[in-house]
């Protein structure tokens, strides 16, 4: 098989500018024509600022953290530093930025997670997945208020009775489904889908350079049902429940960092445990009429239920050396300490609501669309969480000069104490327009309005226009020029109304940015295969932002609107048949974040994310396709350190390790339905069976997620001990689907 060599200049946009026009078109009709951009896909979206991906691409990604969130980690816009979490960033947003969708549903993440290692299953189940749309920004109307991206899964109807699993080194599930019955014109009237999962990375946790028992265990369910009364009117339900147990039992740790100058080496003995439960539930009814084709009417009730608690009580003594560079014999003793940590966390979570969307198309290129939405919340937060650190008798902080006769306070080096209780009300209305027409000889496409949100808690009201458009010049060359942008706003919710010591903040507002995209996508065929490059250039002014620390993947605001920012960035995304019949990407991407915390001047936010790239790769041997190989890659500049929690920011601007990494997808399969071979006996059974080995960290690259401080009580100093994450781990996976 020849394979396809791209040149550099492809990934340089500008070379595609001087065109050729086509001959104008003289035929004329009477009908309306409809206005193409794409190719038609299912999960309709008049969103131009959509990636759309495929459900077999994310099943077939070779991810620790789960399928759909694992290849989106591959677009530029998107980035990640821990392979443990199914969170992401996005141009320079925060995990807490990106909404999720499913069925048009908002979704809720857990939020007392601190650790990566603490997460579980992502609540998006890739085989019940149809279509995944994702926006990075620039997204239309109908969607919330946040500021960095929009992710929309569709969840699919089966045709017929199917079961399916899948059995690996670190989990399984088992995935059934069903259509009965059948209407005058041939549709099937009931349609159910059923997936549980579970999974347990105490195997891939084990591959840390720690002597520590983990027993992580991590299991959801999933049902999706929907019953057809009619062509035009079809009643469905979504319910989903997950309970995630993360126990951890530290014993001891040695890390070697510093330089080759200066090689530094921290000795942990630990003792006490940790101790996490997450419980989540989710039911959603939904009621779809459709009269004619022109309009469309549905009815949405929703209701969310999250149990959190995060228990830990661990006490540790370390000490800090540095070493010889030739004879790797001690030479210095920075500290001998301890601390003990300490957490008795409690947060109940509950939001049920109904919201009513309708469209109207009069035509095939006109769609209006409305909807309104009402969310009764309820929380319930008790935070008990301190930590003291012990040097050489005495607590920190410390003052410096003392009497030596007495060793100081009993201080803490952070206290955050509080029990809060609210039931706001949140309400949100949008209208938006979207029209395909020509102008001239070209196709152009503009998708404008607004969207308006209340939240009783902070008697706040918020108004986001937003627009888009694009136009497709009449030219032998394929491309579509986009530009979209408005004013998108971070509705707050637990995580920012809560300060740094435990307490609710009414005052606290929403956090606006103001954002504009310039984008061009080219399609072309080379070898005689389509390839589609995508750049987009971005700009976005915000205030009112909430400073945060990040500590390890957890956000911690400060809850207090007192800094201002600004990011921009460039994205490139090469997508096509580098094989021919399989799809495949290279994406890189530059970006900035910087912030203003009360006027001292602009510093990088945490986020800050500067070179990245990423590459989804899949092959096949020509003479054994049954063969099958994927391949991720994934590198990507350090991020902040980020300040310890309670210190100045501006103090700590050095940056982690470069994040790099490679997993490998090796798979064979035995029985593919595309190749139609005859089985018999037992195998006949089976419509599809495949049998695979995943190489997670192929190169064994032992990244760094975060840093934990650690302070030298001769001079203060706080000294940044890398937190490393998983090392190279081999999972054995099978596959299989009944007929």
């Amino acid at each position: 098989m020849k394979k396809l060599v791209l040149p550099l200049s492809l990934m340089v946009p500008a070379l595609v500018f001087s065109q050729v026009r086509k001959k104008k078109d003289t035929m004329k009709t009477a009908n309306i024509e409809e206005v193409v951009f794409q190719k038609k896909v299912t999960g309709k979206t008049n969103d131009l600022t959509t990636v759309k991906i495929s459900a077999k691409d994310a099943q077939n990604v070779a991810s620790i953290s789960g399928g759909i969130e694992g290849i989106i980690k591959t677009l530029p816009s998107v980035n990640s530093n821990t392979e443990l979490s199914s969170q992401y960033m996005v141009r320079g947003g925060n995990y807490d930025e990106n909404l999720i969708y499913i069925n048009d549903i908002e979704i809720y993440r857990p939020f007392l997670i601190r650790n990566s290692q603490q997460e579980g299953l992502s609540i998006i189940n890739p085989d019940m997945v149809s279509t995944v749309n994702f926006s990075a920004g620039g997204f239309e109307p109908r969607y919330g208020d946040k500021m960095s991206s929009a992710l929309n899964i569709y969840y699919r109807e089966p045709e017929k009775f199917e079961v399916s699993g899948e059995g690996s080194l670190i989990g399984g599930r088992l995935t059934t489904g069903f259509a009965a019955g059948k209407d005058k014109e041939g549709n099937r009237k009931l349609t159910a889908l059923f997936s549980a999962r579970y999974r347990n990375t105490n195997l891939v946790l084990n591959t840390l350079k720690e002597d520590t028992d983990f027993n992580p265990k991590y299991m959801d369910f999933q049902t999706y049902l929907n019953y057809h009364f009619s062509p035009k009117l079809t009643l469905s339900f979504i319910g989903f429940y997950s309970n995630n147990d993360y126990e951890m039992i530290p014993k001891e740790r040695e890390v070697d960092f510093g330089s080759l100058q200066q090689p530094l080496k921290l000795n942990v003995a630990y003792g006490g445990r940790e101790d996490d439960k997450y419980k989540n539930m989710m039911g959603t009814a939904s009621l779809n009429f459709k009269p004619t084709d022109k309009w469309r009417f549905t009815l949405d009730a929703f209701a969310y239920q999250n149990r959190e608690r995060e228990y830990y009580s661990i006490a540790s003594a370390y000490v800090l050396q540095t070493f010889d560079p030739v004879t790797g014999d001690p030479v210095t003793s920075y500290d001998a300490g301890g601390q003990i940590e300490h957490a008795r966390n409690d947060l109940f979570v509950k939001t049920y609501g109904a919201q009513f969307r309708t469209r109207f198309s009069p035509n095939v290129n006109t769609d209006v669309e409305v909807g309104f939405k009402y969310e009764k919340e309820n929380l319930k937060d008790f935070t008990n969480e301190w930590r003291l650190v012990d040097s050489a008798g005495y607590s920190l902080p410390h003052e410096a000069f003392i009497d030596p006769r007495n060793a100081g306070d009993l201080n803490l080096m952070y206290n955050i104490a509080g029990r809060n209780h609210i039931q706001p009300t949140r309400m949100s209305a949008y209208a938006q327009y979207s029209q395909k027409f020509f102008w001239g000889s070209n196709k152009v496409f503009v998708n404008a309005g607004a969207r308006v949100a209340h939240w009783s808690f902070n008697n706040e009201t918020i108004f986001s226009p937003r627009a888009q458009f694009a136009i497709k010049p009449d030219w032998d060359t394929d491309m579509l020029f986009r530009l979209s942008g408005g004013i998108y706003y971070q509705a707050p919710f637990y995580k920012e109304i809560k300060d740094l010591e435990g307490n609710f903040n009414s005052s606290i507002k929403s956090q606006r940015s103001i954002q504009a995209i310039l984008a061009n996508d080219y399609e072309f065929y080379m070898y005689d295969r389509p390839f589609k490059l995508t750049t987009e250039l971005y700009y976005k002014k915000m205030n009112d932002l909430i400073p945060y620390y990040m500590d390890n993947v957890r956000i911690r605001y400060t809850g207090k609107n007192n800094a201002s920012g600004y990011s921009y960035g460039i994205d490139t995304r090469l997508f096509g048949e580098f094989v021919p019949g399989v799809d495949s990407w290279l994406s890189a991407s530059y970006a900035r974040v910087y912030e203003n915390i009360d006027g001292k001047g602009d510093i990088p936010r945490p986020t800050d994310q500067r070179f990245r790239f990423a590459m989804f790769y899949q092959d096949y041997m020509p003479r054994f396709p049954a063969m099958r190989v994927n391949l991720t890659l994934v590198y990507a500049m350090g991020l902040p350190t980020g300040a310890p929690i309670l210190t100045d920011p501006y103090q700590y601007q050095k940056t982690l390790p470069s994040y790099k990494r490679v997993d490998l997808g090796l798979s064979y399969a035995f029985i593919d339905p595309k190749e139609k071979k005859n089985t018999y006996g037992f195998w006949e059974n089976f419509e599809e069976l495949t049998l695979g080995v995943q190489v997670f960290n192929a190169f064994n690259i032992r990244n760094t997620v975060a840093n934990q401080w650690i302070t030298d009580a001769n001079t203060n100093f706080m000294y940044p001990v890398p937190v490393r994450l998983t090392g190279r781990f081999f999972n054995v996976k099978l596959e299989f689907r009944i007929k």
